[in-house]
């Protein structure tokens, strides 16, 4: 998370040498209602100094599939966020309330680190980017 007040809005995106890989949810495959289900849930956990959720902000990088187990590859907005394990338990506890994911687990990362270019449109032009 970032060192920010709650009423304070992320830096402006700079520009990237390339663009920010999204991630789809529910692309299609035999776990695309799960993750759609997923998607929904991760809506509703927000970042708690920025008000926007974790999914918007470009937070999840990845589902990463086992049968039916999970890893979600996510990141922060800071690396030094107090509230990481906190989030992550909430991830996770949202991912296992889907039908049809027997476990899962969130793997944090920082490569590539989070930058605003990461967030959706939507994101964007709630922050005055777009």
């Amino acid at each position: 998370m970032s060192e920010a007040t709650p009423s304070a809005t992320p830096a402006a995106p700079e520009a990237a040498a390339a663009p920010a890989p999204s991630l789809s949810f529910g692309a299609g495959g035999v776990y695309a209602e799960r993750e759609v289900q997923i998607k929904e849930n991760l809506k509703k956990i927000y970042d708690p100094e920025i008000p926007m959720n974790i999914v918007d902000l470009g937070l999840i990088y990845a589902l990463d599939w086992k049968g039916d187990d999970l890893t979600v590859r996510m990141t922060l907005t800071a690396p030094g966020c107090p509230v990481a394990g906190i989030l992550a338990d909430e991830v996770k506890g949202a991912v296992e309330k889907v039908g049809g994911v027997h476990s899962a687990a969130v793997d944090m990362v920082w490569d590539p680190p989070w930058t605003p270019e990461r967030m959706t449109e939507f994101a964007k032009r709630q922050f005055g980017y777009l």
